[in-house]
């Protein structure tokens, strides 16, 4: 019997709408899906490709145990049971420092991330990282200073914006924006708009856009410092926006007020006039920017997303519509963790703080398991990610697994991370099981899609979050809940809460643990945790949620949480679950002085000595590496380690090391020859692409490759070529300014 099932993308943040065929229990064909109401019909080939994430050779379907090198399958009960017992052990030798949880990293899913974090907690650690610490550290320890939070994200209001600024983005090939592509060139087609790219080379974004800027590598911090200095110079900061809504604006200004900008856009390689005049269009037109990895891993992190913030706070766009907003959020991605406060741990090594939302940064994971700190990294959990293909500095990641006591991996498949563990724990598919992702990508409206399971899983597996449960339970943390509590789990939903809630009002000393709780009750009727603790979730939303859900038309009441839950059950595609308040989005900003706040001390010498002639100097790459390594390039035909079968490409170039004709030209090689790029952390040969997209003295190499598929290895792993000590002071990896050379095999 063939049935179409509305779903979900789980392959970017996007998630785009998809309609799936199964016939037989087999996923058989995908297309768009027209009714979501957020992708409206639009999917990129990745999603279209979405069975060679499904079906891939190497899925696992039984637990199983490293025995003298070698994997053995085992029960899950022996699994649990032995994870539990090396934890047990190792935390009570080494205490709560010594284990940590890699995860919460999906784009497709994150109900796991609640329950490892849940676990993570009541073991006592704060030991968190994630993707998002990879990418984001540097931004979101920004907005924590800035906004109050750092889960406390801003996104552009892109259908009312009359100048969009894409600033190391190229949305055409990575999307990161709802249907991105047909938002780009809508406004790019729109007289009465304008897209702007910055960006070194001449990509898929910047071949369309109205004004692009070819920024020189690295010199963002210095180019953004230039053009606030240009408009305080001209005169033309929001002055009354600024009065009632920003705060140290006077402190910092005179950072600017004598600025060379002339020197400094000359350093930045571009014409002055051309950056005067969008400073000018900026201080006229009402604009959003959207930035992406050439700011977030590029050269001063950091420092580039604290300018950006400042110029948009100069220019008056935050919380404006057509500006860049507060977006509504189902739950945020991730807790503020100011490292400020003394109850936050930072790394003990690295002294890293936890800047992504509660996630230390990857690139300080390999020192924090080699160091001899008696606090070290020993025992692992890892969900939702495979780190010796996505993190940064392979070889210093696989050192340091090596030396862990014990090592625990869910995955769909034999992972490179997975091959080192010493249990392999078989995970439920994004199409088998119950998930959904919390991105807030979109304003004023805010979206919700819960996946629900289309296919049957084959073999002996679990939701991610059903071994999180077992794990816990076997590890004592999950109190005994009383018959009549669990018997109410096969009633109403209603008459479950209330049982529910008059046992843990009692003892509130459960409520930590309570997805563990629901998993038990709810998951166990349900078959799955994920969902049990959705409902969870939405019973217990807070007014902000609740507010924006009445906004959209949900009405008041004492079941309206539990409607909502139903609307969700009752919409497999998708639907608006809520809608901000466009009249008053700086509300939501959550710093002491209730206003945007551009003074960051830490940031604030770095900022003042930033001047056209130190950069000059610091921007001259080394006689050995004369050339800048883009490590990490976006394309429709790279997808992280999610599609592991090279065969999903089609014939397509997937991994290759793009450069500029001339450079090909001093080397004396022709596309599709083979070359050798080396960096500091290592070297690789790969086929050579010759491109005029690409700037001169740059090397692209894209993520994603370098997997062990069916036996062979596809692609340059672009991490071996990066080192985990190349990064940002928050701890940011620089993947966008790595220093290499290029040679001939």
């Amino acid at each position: 019997m063939k049935q179409w099932h509305k779903t979900g993308c789980v392959l970017c943040a996007q998630n785009c709408g998809l309609e799936v065929l199964v016939e037989n229990n087999r996923m058989v064909r995908v297309r768009p899906d027209k009714d979501n109401p957020r992708s409206e019909g639009y999917a990129c080939r990745k999603g279209l490709n979405v069975l060679y994430h499904q079906y891939p050779a190497d899925r696992l379907t039984t637990p199983l145990k490293k025995i003298d090198g070698r994997f053995t399958p085992v029960s899950w009960d022996q699994a649990i049971e032995e994870i539990a017992a090396k934890l047990k052990s190792g935390m009570a030798q080494y205490g709560p420092r010594s284990f940590a949880y890699l995860g919460a990293s999906s784009q497709g899913g994150h109900m796991e991330a609640g329950f490892g974090v849940s676990l993570m907690k009541l073991l006592g650690s704060q030991n968190l990282y994630t993707s998002a610490g990879q990418e984001f550290s540097g931004a979101w320890w920004v907005q924590g200073r800035m906004f109050g939070k750092q889960y406390l994200l801003t996104v552009p209001d892109e259908h009312e914006t009359e100048m969009l600024v894409a600033w190391g983005w190229n949305g055409m090939e990575s999307h990161q924006m709802p249907q991105a592509p047909r938002i780009l060139k809508s406004i790019r087609n729109d007289p009465n708009r304008l897209l702007v790219a910055v960006d070194p080379r001449k990509s898929e974004t910047a071949a369309i856009a109205d004004i692009h800027l070819p920024i020189r590598p690295g010199a963002d911090a210095l180019l953004l410092k230039a053009m606030i200095a240009i408009i305080v110079q001209e005169g033309w900061e929001k002055t009354a926006y600024i009065e009632a809504h920003v705060e140290g604006w006077p402190l910092i200004r005179p950072w600017f007020a004598q600025f060379d900008t002339r020197a400094a856009v000359l350093v930045c390689e571009l014409d002055y006039d051309q950056v005067r005049e969008l400073c000018r269009l900026m201080s006229t037109r009402t604009w959003a920017f959207h930035q992406d990895l050439g700011i977030y891993m590029g050269r001063r992190s950091t420092l580039n997303s604290y300018l950006l913030n400042v110029l948009g706070a100069v220019c008056g766009i935050f919380g404006q519509r057509g500006g860049n907003c507060i977006p509504g959020m189902v739950m945020p991605l991730g807790y503020h963790a100011d490292e400020r406060d003394p109850r936050i741990w930072k790394t003990v090594a690295t002294g890293m703080p936890p800047a992504a939302a509660g996630s230390f940064p990857p690139s300080v994971l390999a020192e924090e398991i080699l160091t001899d700190h008696p606090d070290r990294i020993r025992s692992i959990i890892v969900s939702a990610c495979n780190p010796l293909r996505s993190w940064p500095d392979s070889q210093a990641l696989e050192k340091a697994f090596s030396r862990l006591d014990l090592l625990v991996v869910h995955d769909i498949v034999m992972s490179e991370t997975a091959r080192l563990a010493d249990y392999v724990l078989p995970c439920r598919s994004f199409y088998e099981s119950w998930d959904g992702a919390f991105f807030p990508w979109t304003y004023p409206d805010i979206y919700f899609q819960m996946r629900r399971p289309i296919v049957h899983p084959e073999g002996d597996c679990l939701e991610s979050a059903q071994i999180f449960t077992r794990i816990a339970d076997k590890l004592g943390l999950i109190p005994d809940i009383p018959e009549s509590v669990t018997a109410a789990a096969s009633k109403d939903r209603m008459t479950f809460g209330a049982e529910l809630m008059g046992w843990a009002g009692a003892h509130p000393e459960y409520l930590s643990g309570i997805l563990f709780i629901l998993a038990k009750t709810l998951g166990e009727e349900w078959d799955s945790a994920a969902l049990a603790a959705f409902w969870g979730m939405m019973m217990t939303a807070p007014k902000a949620f609740r507010k924006n859900a009445a906004r959209i038309g949900f009405k008041t009441g004492a079941d309206m949480s539990d409607r909502i839950f139903q609307a969700v059950l009752d919409s497999p595609q998708g639907f608006w679950i809520g809608r901000m308040d466009t009249d008053n989005n700086l509300a939501e900003v959550k710093t002491p002085s209730g206003k945007i706040e551009v003074l960051i001390p830490e940031l604030a010498e770095m900022t003042e000595k930033l001047d056209a002639a130190t950069e000059a100097e610091h921007l001259r790459l080394p006689a050995d590496f004369p050339m800048v390594l883009n490590a990490g390039r976006h394309r429709m035909t790279t997808m992280n380690t999610q599609m592991r079968n090279p065969e999903w490409i089609k014939g397509k170039r997937g991994c290759t090391i793009a450069v500029h004709p001339k450079e090909a030209e001093k080397l004396g090689v022709s596309d599709g020859d083979p070359v050798r790029v080396t960096t500091e952390a290592g070297t690789a040969v790969g086929e050579l692409e010759v491109s005029t997209q690409v700037r001169e003295g740059m090397a692209l190499i894209p993520h994603g490759f370098g997997l062990i598929y069916d036996g062979k290895t596809t692609g340059v792993n672009v991490n071996h070529l990066t080192k985990n000590t190349h990064r940002d002071f928050i701890g940011t990896p620089i993947h966008r300014f790595v220093p290499c050379r290029l040679e001939v095999c």
